[in-house]
């Protein structure tokens, strides 16, 4: 039977009206049983491409991505058309589709800065990425052309832009204020030698930490460095106000000022001081000799931090609070270079490190010993009478040294050891100032050029105290003689 007998079978006899209205009813019920037997098809082609496990890693912020996911050969008539949800102007990623639409990619450097300054704020880490997709062997209906799947895509954000940095309201802060700068650098450049030998220079850097900053809290730590061009001392001098001391950045300030001027002073007519050094270079087992130098570290150095521990009594009484409001931590140096090497005398209260360190022979020497309190994050501060009472005790923070050179004296708060040396007794491993040598001046980031007469260290030092360390944000200062 061919097409025109099947025709004339249905309408013989039919007036055309009728045969019209046969059709059309016959052709609507046809297209709705088949957009419906379609409708079940794209349910079921759904529920398979929802079931299958997009495996994305998250992307963290400011660190390259790339990564590609497959449709599993499992389902084989799945095609992707396009993928959409991110972009390389607000996202820093783009995304591109396999040529054979069986698998997209997600590839580079995450960046949410955009973002920030679109939404005001903090902007969100999940993302909705939409897959276009279509299914080989089935023709979708009209209104389904292409089929969606939804994806979540995470970018972590870079800790580092969670912090904000709040300024210090002067002005709402009761008297006194003890203004106080967020950052401190200095540079101290020492001639070359009429021989053209260079000297060692002294570099020193202090950033407020990030939870001072979060909270619009002013620095507490100091620092203060001195060169004499008439005799060729260097005194050096690091603080770290207690957090919990509403004074503590006056008294790291005073603390660091004192002894520097004290220091100063004595140094200027040095003879005997360095006659007595010379002495006991010559024989270092000589008791006498002993007696004389430590005589003299004692009236230099000791004296020193015994002067700051009065000038912040007396600062303390003239406001009518107590010495313990301006607690602080204190490390001091004198050094000089003579004929036979290097002489170094030190003092230290509380925690940090003061280190000689020696590339060349891989030593680290500490000149002398952390304070720990009887709770963890306790120290012991120049403010605490007993530091001066007990005359035993005081004499061993003293130390001194001969050497015959030395890569940097290192002086640091504890913001910068324990990130850099996590635990006291990684202090005393050369290996780990060999790391921290190694990251300041070849780090990636920020790396300190350690050259003669370097002006610009005092600002590559201050870049660097910027470092990420997870658990690490209290306020960071470093000075460096090398």
């Amino acid at each position: 039977m061919d097409i025109q007998s099947i025709i004339d079978y249905f309408f013989d006899g039919k007036s055309n009206e009728r045969s019209e209205g046969f059709v059309k009813f016959l052709s609507e019920k046809m297209w709705n049983e088949y957009n419906s037997y379609l409708m079940d098809k794209v349910l079921i082609i759904k529920n398979e491409v929802n079931a299958i496990a997009f495996n994305l890693p998250n992307a963290k912020e400011n660190t390259p991505y790339d990564c590609t996911v497959a449709v599993p050969s499992d389902n084989a008539n799945v095609e992707i058309y396009d993928v959409k949800g991110l972009s390389k102007e607000e996202h820093g990623l783009e995304i591109t589709v396999s040529e054979d639409k069986r698998s997209f990619a997600i590839s580079g450097t995450p960046s949410l800065e955009a973002m920030r300054k679109k939404t005001g704020g903090i902007p969100e880490s999940t993302y909705e990425l939409t897959m276009y997709y279509g299914y080989k062997g089935v023709m979708l209906p009209e209104n389904h052309p292409v089929l969606e799947r939804k994806i979540s895509f995470v970018i972590n954000q870079d800790p580092r832009k969670l912090w904000k940095n709040q300024p210090v309201d002067w002005a709402g802060m009761p008297e006194p204020r003890y203004q106080k700068d967020d950052i401190q650098c200095e540079y101290v450049s020492v001639e070359s030698l009429e021989d053209g030998t260079p000297q060692k220079d002294i570099v020193a850097a202090s950033k407020r930490g990030r939870s001072h900053a979060q909270e619009g809290k002013p620095r507490d730590d100091h620092f203060k460095l001195y060169h004499d061009e008439n005799t060729n001392w260097y005194v050096m001098a690091v603080a770290d106000g207690a957090g919990s001391a509403k004074y503590s950045r006056e008294g790291s300030r005073i603390a660091c000022d004192t002894v520097i001027s004290h220091c100063k002073a004595e140094l200027e007519h040095c003879e005997k001081f360095e006659d007595d050094i010379n002495l006991w270079h010559l024989d270092q087992g000589s008791q006498e000799a002993g007696k004389m130098i430590s005589s003299d570290v004692y009236q230099i150095v000791g004296n020193a931090a015994y002067k700051a521990h009065k000038a912040i009594n007396e600062e303390a009484k003239m406001q009518g609070a107590r010495p313990k409001d301006y607690a602080t931590t204190l490390l001091l140096a004198i050094c000089k270079k003579f004929e036979f090497g290097w002489f170094v005398a030190s003092f230290w209260v509380g925690d940090g490190a003061l280190c000689l360190y020696d590339k060349n022979s891989h030593t680290a020497t500490l000149l002398g010993t952390p304070d720990e309190g009887e709770y963890a994050g306790q120290t012991r501060f120049l403010t605490m009478p007993d530091i001066f009472t007990d005359s035993s005790a005081f004499f061993k923070r003293l130390k001194c040294r001969i050497v015959p050179d030395f890569t940097a004296l290192f002086m640091m708060t504890d913001g910068v050891s324990d990130p850099k040396f996590e635990t006291d007794a990684n202090l005393n491993n050369p290996d780990k100032w060999d790391d921290l040598w190694d990251d300041l001046t070849h780090n990636k980031e920020f790396p300190v050029e350690l050259i003669d007469d370097n002006e610009a260290a005092k600002d590559q030092l201050l870049n660097w105290l910027d470092f990420w360390a997870p658990g690490n944000h209290d306020d960071r200062t470093i000075a460096i003689l090398y």
